[in-house]
């Protein structure tokens, strides 16, 4: 049996893992140069930190995961490698590869053809425009942590931190940890907002000790510091010339609508935004996966999918923290591997993965966004960065060309069509025209790329070499 895992952070360390203990080929593929992912994204080989468990949660897992890996006769890791397109051949996921420098003039092609795919792509921040986001030292929760964990810097000298969700506080954490002087915490979500969702989390939060742990450490590192956390708050505008100087903060009523007469401003030099996070689908939509209502990858109890010979694993299929993306990585490995679903080495993971799903549901639904948000936008709010598309244009060419077709507006206004094709602002922009035209959205453009990350024109010319599963030759 051979199977590929694309991603290389918790869940599909977790996926190898599993799938060589039940006895397969493995092959371990991520497009950046170490293992670990974000959660565990670490300082580079040439600089590594004086202690670097001392900067991450479960340090030791992560070193044992990967020493597993790099030792084992039966696995393959290929780092600094794009996996560009997806599809089936006789039935069998195939996966052409680019490798090398992604700006490098000499990167080899691949192509493999696994018995079984795990997906563990992960996610990206989820951030919602507001008038003033797109300055310079305006940052994602996601990009000010991975400056301070992989390069030791701070995105600037007095930050703010805003947006909803638990992953504010290990952002705060990182800068604050940097030098930077963490100003305030401001979580969008409310009390009762917080107090209804979490309560679906009560029946399992006893047996979730490690994540209520790391929950308690944050704490105590933002009383230490003296960051103010503040609930049902948010900023509402960032203001500068060439940069931040300074953010307006306000209170949010119960659908994050800025209460009048709450404002507040406050002078900063960045800001470091995070309104949730949404799943990296190229991969599983050209696979042929199914969405679930969230627009996640749906899978069964067994991570599959409803592609065959492929399952997906963490925060693809939801978002649940790193001990999620363990548990479900666990069962997705060993599944693919050709498992027994009910083998007693993977019951504690199955446990835990049925645990953690109910925390994921709990987790939305006390920080989900409130429509209300869309209030706070001007005409002049840009909602594409890449391609500098205001709202106002975007309602306006909307309401003119009376459409009702995503692509459509993309193409008429290019928002979307810039260098992130569409990975920040797209679901922004289904939102806005869905409330604009009433449009129905039944597929997921935004989320649909054929050739999933820029090629030369002289790369997609070269013969890949294909690599061979057990007993076949090339």
């Amino acid at each position: 049996m051979n199977v590929v895992v694309v991603g290389a952070g918790p869940a599909g360390l977790a996926a190898a893992g599993a799938a060589l203990a039940a006895g397969a080929e493995v092959t371990l593929v991520d497009a950046t140069t170490q293992l670990g992912g974000q959660f565990w994204r670490h300082m580079p080989d040439a600089r590594p930190a004086a202690a670097e468990s001392a900067l991450h949660h479960r340090w030791s897992r992560f070193t044992t995961l990967r020493d597993r890996l790099e030792r084992h006769p039966r696995c393959r890791i290929r780092t600094g490698a794009q996996v560009w397109a997806l599809d089936h051949v006789d039935g069998r996921p195939r996966l052409q590869l680019a490798i090398g420098a992604v700006d490098g003039p000499d990167r080899t092609m691949e192509i493999l053809v696994p018995d079984a795919l795990v997906l563990a792509t992960g996610a990206h921040d989820l951030t919602l425009p507001f008038p003033g986001w797109d300055l310079p030292g305006v940052v994602t929760g996601g990009a000010a942590q991975a400056l301070a964990k992989a390069e030791r810097v701070a995105i600037g000298r007095r930050v703010v931190v805003a947006g909803a969700g638990p992953f504010l506080l290990p952002v705060a954490a990182s800068l604050a940890a940097t030098g930077a002087t963490v100003l305030s915490v401001h979580e969008a979500a409310g009390r009762r907002q917080l107090a209804a969702g979490w309560a679906g989390a009560l029946p399992v939060l006893p047996a979730m000790a490690g994540k209520l742990g790391e929950l308690a450490g944050y704490a105590r590192g933002q009383l230490r510091g003296r960051i103010p956390y503040r609930v049902g708050s948010g900023v509402i505008a960032a203001h500068g010339d060439d940069r931040v100087e300074a953010v307006t903060i306000a209170r949010l009523d119960a659908q994050w609508r800025p209460v009048p007469g709450t404002q507040r401003t406050v002078e900063a030099d960045a800001l470091a935004v995070s309104h949730g996070f949404t799943p990296r689908l190229e991969l599983a939509l050209a696979a042929g996966c199914r969405l679930d209502a969230g627009r996640f990858v749906a899978v069964d109890a067994d991570q599959r999918t409803s592609a065959p010979g492929v399952l997906a694993a963490g925060e693809v299929t939801g978002i649940g923290g790193a001990d999620a993306a363990l548990a479900e990585g666990a069962v997705a490995g060993w599944i693919a591997a050709g498992g027994a679903a009910h083998d007693p080495r993977v019951a504690r993971a199955r446990a835990a993965v049925r645990r953690y799903r109910r925390f994921a549901r709990a987790l939305a639904a006390a920080h989900g966004p409130r429509p209300g948000w869309r209030d706070g936008l001007t005409d002049d709010t840009i909602v594409c960065r890449c391609e500098e598309v205001p709202y106002g244009r975007l309602r306006a060419t909307a309401t003119a060309t009376r459409t009702q077709s995503l692509r459509s507006l993309r193409l008429t206004t290019r928002a979307g069509l810039g260098p992130c094709q569409a990975r920040i602002c797209g679901r922004v922009v289904e939102e806005l025209l869905a409330r604009s035209t009433g449009a129905i959205l039944d597929d997921a453009v935004s989320d649909w790329r054929p050739i999933v990350t820029p090629l030369r024109f002289g790369e997609l010319a070269r013969t890949p070499e294909t690599i061979p599963t057990k007993g076949e030759s090339t």
